[in-house]
């Protein structure tokens, strides 16, 4: 779970809006949502006043270490993620399901970042397939070039993002596999 979800989900438990939300931490009720749909990465100061706010411990919301997850979890993680986002450059499909397979109950968040790569890759595959096939008219080539060039940035940033424990999104995914 992102730590804009886990706002979220404690404001709600706690019956409040984002206006209330708002009010009480000092931030304008655009950044509360903005940070709830994980547009943006909150600062240290800013999720301490919203923990206060909240009345819940700022352990809780920093979603890079968690307290029943120990260091080498977390160093395991942090190779073992950023590998998963980067093993479908070049859309290769296998890869990132052995990945997933593999770590997906050893390692936290696993599950979740292998459900968005592989939805991710099957998408680009979705497009680039007829577009291989259709290769012979000279207008899909083009199409090809700009989805590969594409998808490898988006894969490229998206490991980087991981590896310093930001929001990513694969832009253009079909959800075939669900959290």
């Amino acid at each position: 779970m992102t730590t804009g979800q886990l706002i979220r989900d404690f404001r709600l438990k706690k019956g409040l809006t984002q206006e209330d939300l708002s009010e009480s931490t000092g931030l304008s009720v655009r950044t509360i949502q903005r940070i709830e749909k994980d547009e943006v990465v909150a600062r240290a100061f800013t999720l301490q006043n919203i923990a206060d706010a909240l009345d819940i411990e700022f352990n809780l919301l920093n979603n890079s270490i968690d307290d029943s997850t120990s260091e080498s979890d977390v160093k395991e993680a942090k190779v073992w993620l950023p590998l998963l986002h980067l093993s479908g450059l070049f859309l290769f499909l296998l890869p990132p399901i052995i990945i997933w397979i593999l770590k997906r109950d050893e390692i936290v968040k696993m599950r979740e970042h292998g459900i968005d790569v592989i939805n991710f890759q099957l998408s680009m595959w979705i497009i680039m397939v007829p577009c291989g096939i259709l290769a012979f008219l000279l207008i899909t080539i083009p199409v090809i070039i700009f989805m590969g060039f594409f998808s490898t940035v988006i894969i490229v940033m998206n490991t980087f993002k991981v590896i310093n424990n930001q929001p990513y999104k694969y832009p253009m995914s079909i959800k075939f596999l669900k959290s």
